[in-house]
């Protein structure tokens, strides 16, 4: 019996050996396996390398010009203010940087007269200004939406785009561009560069609605047609809105991974920066991947993977700095402070005032260096020379 059970054995072990050979090779095989389908859907994201700064060609001329402000004109430079026309005279001895104007500062305007208003309000500053507007499309209108200055509204580039295809959203922002630059605005605060699929989402409105790949892929169209018609754009709301709150209303914390955000979010702010965009607008959500306490508009860490991890050299500026998710969060009037010591270079406020002398005072107690702050108005100097305002 138990000789016959050897040799049952005996003539089992070729069978588990093979059957143990199998079972190893199928193990590696779909080790192998994953391992390639994780190398393809990870979309690799290397620092990129700027071999040459936008606005380069202009530092040597900012810095001139930089050498002759006083430390008032310095600061006001930092600031896009919420436009209303009957404090333009009152601001002129702060010396804003900019403004960024609203559906109601066009209301009861005709093109002729709100052109002649603008080129008024650029005569009484010292220093040309930036004139910013949303006119995203779509949800986002301030100027189309009044007839005086388009029979129709601009519809969203969405819309445009699965109408016409990139022929027609091209001649739309040909258009587009058109007109704001006859009105005497320079920035248009678009595209949105948000990703969303999930229409319940509150930014899906705004953004394409496609996935990551063909996003970024309009976005460096958007960019390269601001680009061809000499106006400025801005890419908006990085690090990437995703599926969070409206954060006009209240805090919106983001708690998708680092890698996340990397391989999808990122994606679209990269297509742009390499295709020159001048400008990115920060949010103000917290990120809990990258910094888990601060606003995204106040955080180094978030301004830090623009500028190393992205390359971005232009122009970093934060959401309106006067919205309840940064009202509700920052004690002790400090919100501009923070911002400029994040790295923004300009700040966007509907509190222009209460912010210059913060960052005045904080510049004298030596909150912000005078080297932080001479660094972001040199940029913002050499911003306007590229722009052709400053010649």
């Amino acid at each position: 019996m138990q000789y016959k059970l050897k040799n049952i054995i005996i003539s089992l072990l070729p069978i588990l050996a093979l059957l143990i050979i199998f079972i190893y090779r199928e193990f590696k095989f779909r080790q192998i396996k994953n391992t390639y389908e994780e190398k393809q859907v990870e979309i690799k994201f290397p620092t990129i390398k700027i071999n040459k700064p936008l606005f380069t060609n202009y530092y040597k001329k900012a810095q001139l010009t930089l050498n002759k402000m006083s430390l008032e004109e310095k600061i006001g430079q930092l600031f896009l203010v919420r436009y209303n026309n009957h404090e333009v005279e009152k601001f002129v001895n702060y010396y804003p940087g900019g403004y960024i104007l609203f559906a109601k500062d066009f209301e009861n305007h005709t093109k002729k007269s709100l052109k002649e208003e603008l080129l008024k309000t650029q005569a009484v500053n010292s220093i040309p200004l930036i004139i910013g507007v949303d006119e995203e499309g779509g949800y986002v209108t301030r100027v189309s939406r009044f007839k005086s200055f388009r029979n129709e509204k601009f519809l969203s580039p969405k819309e445009y785009y699965e109408t016409g295809g990139l022929e027609l959203l091209e001649k739309i922002e040909n258009e587009k561009y058109a007109l704001l630059k006859d009105l005497g605005i320079n920035l248009n605060l678009a595209p949105v560069a948000d990703i969303s699929v999930n229409k319940e989402d509150y930014i899906y409105n705004r953004t394409f609605g496609y996935d990551a790949k063909k996003t970024s892929k309009l976005i460096a169209k958007m960019v390269t047609y601001a680009n061809n018609n000499q106006i400025n754009s801005c890419l908006k709301h990085f690090p990437g809105y995703g599926n969070n709150r409206d954060t006009h209303k209240e805090i919106a914390k983001d708690k998708r991974s680092y890698k996340e955000l990397k391989n999808n979010d990122f994606l679209p702010f990269q297509a742009g920066i390499i295709a020159k965009v001048p400008c990115v607008l920060v949010s103000h959500n917290i990120i809990n991947a990258i910094d888990s306490e601060t606003p995204a508009s106040l955080s180094k860490n978030v301004i830090d993977e623009l500028r190393n991890t992205l390359g971005f050299t232009g122009i970093v500026i934060t959401d309106d700095l006067a919205m309840d998710a940064v009202n509700k969060y920052v004690e002790n009037n400090q919100a501009a402070t923070l911002a400029i010591n994040a790295g923004n270079d300009m700040i966007i406020t509907s509190d222009f005032l209460t912010m210059y002398k913060e960052i005045l005072n904080s510049v004298k107690n030596k909150k912000i260096t005078q080297k932080k702050l001479d660094k972001a108005v040199l940029r913002i100097l050499a911003w306007k020379y590229n722009s052709k305002l400053i010649v």
